[in-house]
């Protein structure tokens, strides 16, 4: 992973803890990691997190400030290698899969053509919605890789399949995804 640029982006799921391991891996491994965050992840991690551990500013909004605005979404999109959703919830992957962009994530991930791996992350009875399904197909057609789901305990306090992988395996199928080009 040395010098290679890894976008992470990080979406309102009790997992988006799992992601601060997941970004301090990366860094370690000696990779440039940069870290988008959705309004809802900033609820579970705060961005001054992932700016410590990225060492990197971190992104937010689509708009820095009222007199400053620059396509930053845009910007990432042309800089990743690879772009890894951790966790991917149902609403962003049927964000995606519709091509609605009403956030800087989704802006970010219909703007890239870097390979994206995403990491769902949710209720089993969410991940076993049909919609979720045809989403799931439909990315998956797209050309979008998916680590996971496990099973495992959620935070429901279920054992069910939805949870998140765990963040070496997240590494593992990023390196994966990067090797086969």
């Amino acid at each position: 992973m040395t010098g290679r640029r890894i976008l992470v982006g990080v979406t309102g799921g009790i997992a988006a803890y799992k992601a601060c391991s997941l970004v301090s891996l990366l860094v370690q491994a000696g990779a440039e990691v940069r870290v988008i965050l959705t309004a809802n992840a900033a609820r579970f991690v705060g961005p001054l997190t992932f700016q410590t551990l990225s060492r990197n500013r971190v992104v937010t909004d689509l708009f820095v400030s009222a007199e400053h605005w620059d396509s930053q979404h845009i910007e990432l999109a042309r800089w990743a290698e690879a772009l890894v959703v951790a966790p991917a919830t149902a609403s962003f992957l049927g964000k995606v899969a519709a091509g609605i962009s009403d956030d800087v994530l989704t802006c970010t991930a219909l703007a890239t053509r870097a390979p994206t791996l995403l990491a769902p992350a949710m209720n089993g009875q969410m991940w076993r919605h049909p919609a979720v399904r045809r989403n799931v197909e439909t990315l998956t057609a797209m050309g979008y890789r998916l680590v996971g789901p496990g099973e495992g305990r959620l935070a429901d306090g279920t054992v069910d399949v939805g949870r998140m992988s765990e963040p070496p395996d997240i590494v593992r199928a990023l390196e994966e995804m990067l090797a086969d080009g």
